[in-house]
């Protein structure tokens, strides 16, 4: 009779003590891939919902509430953070940082504004859109009132371009200047009053506007 080499015989050893003790054998992997991932499954099925239960049904005489649409905005702003168009269910909006349009403490256009204008434009007459605003802020440096008259000047700026570049009588501007209200960033950096500094051209959707022949 042929003797167990000395692996086999140490393996042996080694089950026979691990059976003595009452302790788990070595533990193997199913060869099928389990059904579903671990923790996923419960042990117990889902409770039965009485469908005709009272606390399911409305009390006599109420009705339901109207469907609401929720409101989505969507932000999209340049690498630079020059440009940013916001997108609701009813607006759209492009703020245009200061710095990009006139030069510092100035109400002129400078001449790269043109391209920039001229695109609002193109998406004022894609929406057929009748009511624009266009609004002007600064940041919180120098006096309110300082503030206050160079926003609306370049608002008014803005303004003009643009209703040349949609050359159209058949729209509604409303041009307003805000100084340092209603900012969008922090102004303790330069980083946010650089975002602060903008004007803002805001318009309904085509879908709030309305669709003409």
């Amino acid at each position: 009779m042929a003797l167990p080499t000395r692996g086999a015989a140490t393996t042996f050893t080694a089950l026979a003590v691990l059976i003595t003790l009452g302790l788990p054998g070595p533990a193997y992997a199913d060869d099928d891939d389990p059904s579903a991932p671990p923790g996923s499954v419960t042990t117990s099925p889902p409770p039965d919902v009485d469908a005709n239960s009272p606390g399911l049904k409305l009390a006599d005489g109420a009705t339901l509430a109207p469907a609401k649409v929720l409101d989505i905005k969507s932000v999209v702003e340049d690498l630079g953070g020059e440009e940013r168009r916001e997108d609701t269910n009813s607006d759209v909006t492009f703020a245009l940082q200061a710095e990009v349009l006139f030069p510092k403490d100035s109400s002129k256009l400078n001449p790269d504004a043109q391209s920039r204008i001229q695109a609002i434009a193109d998406e004022i007459k894609a929406q057929k859109a009748t009511t624009v605003r266009v609004f002007g802020f600064t940041d919180n440096l120098g006096s309110y009132a300082h503030g206050l008259t160079l926003s609306k000047k370049r608002a008014e700026q803005v303004h003009d371009r643009l209703a040349a570049a949609l050359g159209s009588t058949d729209i509604t501007f409303e041009v307003r200047g805000y100084s340092e209200d209603y900012p969008i960033a922090d102004n303790t950096s330069e980083q946010g009053r650089r975002k602060n500094r903008r004007v803002e051209v805001t318009f309904p959707r085509g879908s709030a506007a309305g669709d003409k022949a």
